[in-house]
């Protein structure tokens, strides 16, 4: 079976990156048939609607799944959309909509979707009818580079999630707190697996916690600032998350009774109050010592730093080595590095 994702063009190497390493995790089998900004297509040779389910809950940076059945030129779309056994699909009512991610296309999208609804329409049983509010089933086209794919979608990422759980709307909130997609997809580059602990040493007002709560990990925050610590058990609580663990404590002297399988953090950067008035070079050095003996081996940390910090400074005698990097530009003066670390 193929299936086409439609990633988000918010930043250019997240997007696949999270999937790649969302299907890693889950034990997924696939095949990379093609990928283009913002449009990625794979195949699936046992794939289940377990597997997709587990793939579409878990994923931040991509916006909608589909079913591929239709791969043509443009030039071809028509007839092939002719040829299709559209009754063996459209079993109720349906939408037809078309997706453009480039220039290329001499289609007009209103019109496209028009002509392939009526097509679909003249294929089935005359009682099904086109529902473009709330279709039961949604056909997806997309348009790109001279090419057309057409399928139905099977899932879609939820806006309303990440935009209900954005640091101001959280009963506790603190400037500078990470956006909950990003923490959810710095959750998903550790290969975090359902069950599994992670730990965030330098938790704020708990984002990165909430995100890898909802998709099952046993989470443990610590924060030097007992007003952050108090602020995230709230927002732990306001999120549903029951299995945590939060608690008061430097991440240079860090003690755990057990070994976690990943560590995912956004660690203060300059000298303020978060820091004690320690500056982050030194904080970041004396962290790592600390933490690496806080993961298991062969685990995986995912950290969130300013681009002028010399990360190969900071890991310099500890057993991490940079295994990908991740750039995103927040203004003119800072570029925040997304670095994902192994333990070896």
């Amino acid at each position: 079976m193929e299936i086409a994702l439609l990633l988000s063009k918010e930043h250019p190497t997240l997007p696949l990156a999270e999937v790649e390493a969302v299907l890693e995790c889950e034990g997924i089998k696939y095949h990379l048939k093609g990928e283009q900004e913002g449009f990625l297509r794979l195949e699936f040779p046992l794939e289940t609607p377990e597997n997709m389910s587990r793939l579409i809950k878990r994923l931040s940076f991509t916006h909608e799944v589909f079913h591929i059945f239709i791969d043509a030129d443009e030039d071809e779309l028509i007839c092939k959309t002719k040829e299709y056994p559209w009754d063996r699909i459209v079993k109720s009512n349906f939408a037809v909509r078309v997706k453009k991610l480039d220039k290329k296309s001499h289609f007009n999208t209103s019109k496209l979707e028009w002509e392939m609804g009526a097509i679909i329409k003249s294929k089935v049983d005359s009682d099904i009818r086109v529902n473009l509010d709330d279709p039961s089933i949604f056909i997806r086209t997309v348009m790109v580079d001279g090419k057309s794919f057409v399928g139905q979608k099977i899932g879609q990422i939820s806006k309303k999630h990440f935009f209900n759980l954005k640091p101001h709307k959280r009963p506790f909130f603190y400037p500078g707190s990470m956006s909950p997609k990003l923490a959810r997809c710095m959750v998903n580059l550790t290969r975090i697996k359902r069950g599994q602990s992670l730990l965030d040493p330098f938790c704020g007002t708990g984002g990165i916690l909430i995100e890898a709560g909802i998709i099952g990990s046993r989470v443990i925050g610590t924060d030097i600032d007992y007003k952050m610590v108090k602020g995230s058990i709230e927002n732990l609580q306001h999120c549903g998350i029951h299995d945590y663990q939060v608690f008061q404590e430097d991440a240079r002297k860090l003690k755990l009774p057990n070994k976690v399988d990943a560590i995912v953090t956004d660690p203060p950067y300059g000298i303020s109050a978060s820091t004690r008035g320690e500056k982050s070079q030194d904080l970041y050095q004396q962290s790592m010592q600390s933490l690496q003996g806080l993961l298991k081996d062969n685990g995986i940390m995912c950290l969130a730093t300013p681009h002028y910090l010399d990360l190969d400074d900071v890991l310099e005698g500890t057993k991490f080595k940079i295994i990908e990097q991740h750039h995103i530009r927040m203004h003119k003066s800072l570029t925040r590095v997304i670095s994902v670390l192994a333990k070896i």
